[in-house]
């Protein structure tokens, strides 16, 4: 019998779903086209468009403008230098990029877009202006920047990223595009992706709502504001970067650095539930289904991108319209299409070539206090503790180089797990950012908080 595998390319049934959700959205949303592609396992298997033209549907390499997507882009270009050890995301911006009367946020509360300051620009709608209409930064910031104190709520700011792309450059020395085409952009072959459209790309319309006419809306060079907005790209293009944002890619950023940007940095919206946001990466949960991604609007279009890493599965849906079609919706529900029809293989179960003999020991049940829990050494080297009843703290621990190990998930991530020893070397007790877990409940030979009654358990009576 042959071994099961899992094969990337889509059933027509599933290709056929897809395409009749992108054409309802083109019809629905009033756009002149749309353009969509998912990927699987890293690999575009689906790529459809709509259009208004008969027989001039855009394909994958035509280029649209991606609007915000492009702050992931830029957060991209932070975190390398965080990689490379020329910032700390805990610095002021003031220690990096001086003078710009917001000095006192952060770096990560820019990322996060928790640094309270103001959504817009002061003046005219920035998105439909030059940018040689705000020439400084003090021109982007106006002379009150902040709407809320730092830290305190998220409060999603264009003028944060355009800080974040100025600190770049600074610390670069060289203009943020070109920053941006020769450290992400090329190393990850984003050959259609740029500041300035390039042909063949899709021109931006404005929809009348109330009538089935158009006008093009106009383009603009977004200046200081490009780091927020600026970008061009391609179906293709966006497809292979939600790739980079699972699996990371050590040319650019390793898979660890990319998890940290999915991981929620700041809470959700006030009135959306289910959205949050990382380091330069919106998060929501669809479904069901955890996402990570980003949408983005700039006058004649629309963008989105969503990964669902539980799935490895990416959307990508790009039109050219200002309004109308929710392209964020789309793209999750195209997600969701795959993931639903062609639900993905796990991985095959493989047993330990050469297993810790240490992590081994600690495997098996352990009690914190009279709740029941288990230690679990998977293969890629990961303890798992987790409660045996309905209810509990379960946490994955990597193991580090003094023996101890750390928590990266749940309540317990960033804690210390250590195994304490009794005097003959066995394992006595667990300590867990002070908790202790005993082989028994309430071992008394354990040193328990509080100590454990002499006369042990017992019933009424």
């Amino acid at each position: 019998m042959d071994e099961l595998s899992e094969d990337l390319d889509l059933l027509p049934a599933t290709r056929r779903a897809l395409s009749h959700r992108i054409a309802v959205a083109q019809s629905e949303g009033r756009a002149p086209s749309v353009s969509a592609a998912v990927a699987r396992g890293g690999v575009v298997v689906w790529e459809g468009s709509r259009t208004s033209v008969p027989g001039h549907g855009p394909d994958g390499n035509v280029q649209y403008r991606i609007g915000s997507i492009s702050k992931t882009f830029t957060a991209v270009l932070v975190m390398r230098l965080r990689d490379e050890g020329l910032l700390d995301l805990a610095d002021p911006l003031e220690k990096h990029l001086p003078g710009t009367r917001a000095g006192e946020v952060t770096i990560a509360q820019l990322l996060a877009h928790t640094g309270g300051l103001a959504a817009e620009t002061p003046g005219e709608w920035w998105e439909r202006t030059p940018g040689s209409a705000r020439p400084e930064l003090a021109d982007v910031l106006g002379e009150e920047p902040f709407r809320h104190a730092p830290g305190r709520r998220f409060h999603y700011s264009n003028t944060g990223y355009t800080l974040l792309g100025s600190l770049v450059e600074a610390l670069r020395g060289r203009p943020w595009e070109e920053v941006l085409r020769a450290e992400v952009l090329e190393p990850l072959g984003l050959d259609r992706t740029s500041g300035a459209p390039q042909a063949p790309h899709a021109g931006g319309w404005a929809v009348h709502p109330w009538a089935d006419v158009m006008m093009p809306e106009p383009l603009e060079d977004l200046g200081l504001m490009a780091p927020a907005g600026q970008l061009w790209s391609t179906t293709r293009d966006l497809a292979r970067f939600a790739g980079f944002l699972l699996r990371g890619d050590e040319r650019v950023l390793g898979e660890r650095t990319v998890r940290e940007m999915r991981t929620p940095a700041s809470p959700p919206e006030p009135g959306i539930a289910e959205s949050g946001y990382g380091l330069g990466v919106q998060l929501t949960v669809d479904g069901g289904r955890r996402l990570a991604g980003h949408g983005g609007s700039l006058p004649g279009f629309l963008a989105a991108l969503w990964v669902s890493e539980a799935d490895d599965v990416a959307a990508v849906v790009l039109a050219n319209c200002t309004s109308g079609l929710p392209t964020s919706t789309v793209a999750a529900e195209l997600v969701a299409i795959v993931a639903a029809a062609e639900p993905r293989f796990p991985e095959p179960w493989q047993p330990f070539r050469e297993a810790d003999p240490v992590a081994l020991e600690l495997c098996g049940p352990w009690y914190w206090g009279t709740s029941a829990h288990v230690v679990r050494l998977k293969a890629d080297g990961a303890l798992e503790l987790g409660p045996l009843g309905a209810t509990g703290r379960a946490a994955r621990f990597r193991a580090e180089a003094d023996g101890s190990w750390t928590g990266l998930s749940g309540y317990y991530a960033g804690e210390t797990l250590r195994a304490v020893r009794r005097d003959d070397g066995s394992v006595g007790h667990l300590d867990l950012a002070s908790f202790v877990f005993t082989r028994e409940p309430y071992d008394a030979q354990a040193p328990v908080p509080g100590g454990v009654d002499p006369q042990g358990w017992r019933g009424i009576g």
